[in-house]
């Protein structure tokens, strides 16, 4: 009786050996297919779920955009102090950028443009009681030589004459503002700087832990800078300089997209521009755009359609927000709380 029953303990210890492998892996299978079903789409449900909330007038009932214009040894800057400022951020545009696009059209400046995503990183800033300095480069693009040193000037020179030296000193550069950005900050000295949709020059410099503090924010879509941030993160992070990174995901476009994000595009406009793009194939199925603004022709195909604008601005507004949505290049104000989290807990 009792071999019988030692029998039968083995034989159920046995089975439940075996059931329990079974069932694990049986669990592993279902996690590696939800895993492969919305894996794919994980990051871009999160940038969505940002785009929706952040509306071009959300900061109407915090802070208003109210720039003042100068020029310095003929040098454009634009600038904006909140109440009580904490810090000072610099702003650095792309090529064929201008500190104007930082700003909305208004009687204070009458040339500004206020580009949809510059705009709003200096909602952002101005809501987080950062003042603003926003400076044109003399070309197309910002150089690395005798420029760097005029701009160093401007920004020492308006930080005194605005009394704001003991407050700490950030930059942001996209595109070539980035490149910029990252030679500035071997001459002055920034508490943290932040690089979108740039690299940097590193491979140039001679820095060493004494260089701030480095925000990488990116699209993976281009890969080619990709593997080359991947790079600099390793090669700074041993040099004991502190880095990081913030990747920024292409996400589908929807109706109310550009009613969203260009200021006084209506809804009507809006929804008109999503049937165009869909009814072209500018956009799949699910409404991520096949290329950037810059290589579709939407402009002829809205001329075809006969679709006015109503404000000719929209044009570089429009397009801008597409090369958002396609994310390989472009100016983005949809991380601004991870960036200005990432400047703030480097303020001491």
């Amino acid at each position: 009786m009792n071999r019988r029953g030692n029998r039968l303990l083995k034989q159920s210890s046995n089975t439940r050996n075996v059931q329990f492998p079974l069932l694990f892996t049986f669990l592993i299978l279902i996690i590696v297919a939800l895993v492969l079903l919305f894996g794919k789409h994980g990051d871009r449900s999160i940038s969505m779920s940002d785009i929706v909330n952040q509306k071009w007038n959300s900061f109407d009932s915090l802070v208003r955009l109210d720039p003042t214009v100068e020029f310095r040894n003929s040098t454009e800057l634009i600038w904006q102090i909140p109440n009580s400022p904490k810090a000072v951020l610099f702003l650095a545009h792309g090529c064929n950028g201008r500190a104007v696009n930082f700003w909305d059209k208004s009687p204070n400046c009458l040339n500004c443009v206020g580009l949809p995503e510059e705009r709003l990183i200096v909602l952002h800033a101005l809501a987080r009681n950062f003042a603003v300095l926003a400076i044109s480069s003399k070309g197309v693009c910002w150089s690395l030589g005798e420029e760097r040193w005029i701009v160093k000037d401007i920004i020492e020179w308006w930080v005194a004459k605005q009394v704001l030296g003991k407050l700490p000193i950030f930059a942001l550069g996209a595109s070539s503002g980035g490149y910029f950005v990252s030679v500035l900050a071997t001459k002055l000295r920034f508490r943290s700087i932040a690089l979108m949709i740039a690299e940097g020059v590193y491979s140039h410099l001679d820095i060493g832990k004494d260089y701030p503090s480095t925000l990488f924010v990116h699209m993976p879509k281009d890969e080619t800078r990709k593997r080359k941030i991947d790079k600099y993160l390793v090669s700074m992070r041993e040099k004991g300089i502190e880095v990081a990174e913030i990747k920024c995901m292409e996400f589908p476009l929807t109706p109310e997209f550009f009613a969203n994000r260009v200021p006084n595009l209506d809804i009507t406009l809006s929804v008109k521009l999503f049937d165009l793009f869909k009814d072209k194939g500018f956009i799949d199925e699910n409404g991520y755009m096949r290329d950037d603004g810059r290589a579709i022709p939407w402009k002829t195909a809205l001329e075809e359609r006969n679709i006015p604008l109503t404000d000719k601005s929209f044009v570089n507004h429009i397009q801008e927000e597409m090369n958002l949505a396609f994310a390989y290049h472009e100016m983005t104000s949809l991380q601004s709380q991870e960036i200005f989290d990432w400047f703030e807990s480097h303020m001491s």
